[in-house]
C-alpha cells in the first residue's frame, strides 16, 4: 500500500462512498489539475451531526465533527481520483478547506473546531496536506448539522 492509504489503515479509518446530494449539485468539479468538493456536513451514524457550538456542543464536539466531516471529503477524493483511474497518491496538495460552523453569536472557537479537518489532514497528507482555510461561525447549516466543509485539491 502507498502512503496515504497505509496511514488510513493504522488510523483504522475506512473511506465511505460519495453521499448523494441532498439538493441540486454535484459532488465535486474538476478544473483542470483541481478538484472542487462541494460542502460536506458532519454526520454521526450515518445521519447529520445535529448542534449548535456554543450551545448544545463544545470545542471539542465540534472538532471530532469535523473530522468526520474530512473522513467524508477523503472519501469523495477517492471516488473523484478512482473515477480516473487513479487514487490518493496522486494528491499534489490539499489547496484550501472552508468551514462553516453552526454557532452561536458569542462563540468565537471556530478555527479550534476546524482543526479537527486540518489535522486529519496534515496526518494522511504530511506536507502535502498543509493548507489555506477560512473559518465562519454561521446561524445555521443544512439540516441543522454542526459543521460543513468545503475543500478544494490538486491533483496530478
Amino acid at each position: 500500500m502507498t502512503q496515504p492509504y497505509d496511514k488510513l489503515k493504522s488510523l483504522n479509518i475506512h473511506l465511505p462512498p460519495v453521499a448523494a446530494p441532498a439538493a441540486a449539485y454535484v459532488p465535486f468539479v474538476q478544473s483542470g489539475p483541481l478538484i472542487f468538493f462541494s460542502g460536506h456536513i458532519a454526520k454521526k451514524q450515518g445521519k447529520p451531526w445535529v448542534g449548535q457550538l456554543g450551545k448544545t456542543m463544545g470545542t471539542e464536539d465540534g472538532k471530532q465533527a469535523a473530522r468526520a466531516v474530512a473522513i467524508d471529503l477523503l472519501g469523495s477524493l477517492h471516488a473523484a481520483l478512482a473515477a480516473q483511474g487513479k487514487d490518493l497518491t496522486h494528491v499534489r496538495r490539499i489547496v484550501k478547506v472552508m468551514s462553516l460552523v453552526n454557532s452561536t453569536p458569542d462563540f468565537t472557537e471556530q478555527h479550534l473546531v476546524t482543526n479537527g479537518c486540518s489535522e486529519l489532514l496534515g496526518e494522511i497528507f504530511g506536507a502535502t496536506g498543509a493548507h489555506a482555510r477560512s473559518a465562519f461561525g454561521v446561524a445555521q447549516i443544512p439540516m441543522g448539522a454542526c459543521v460543513e466543509i468545503e475543500m478544494i485539491v490538486e491533483v496530478a
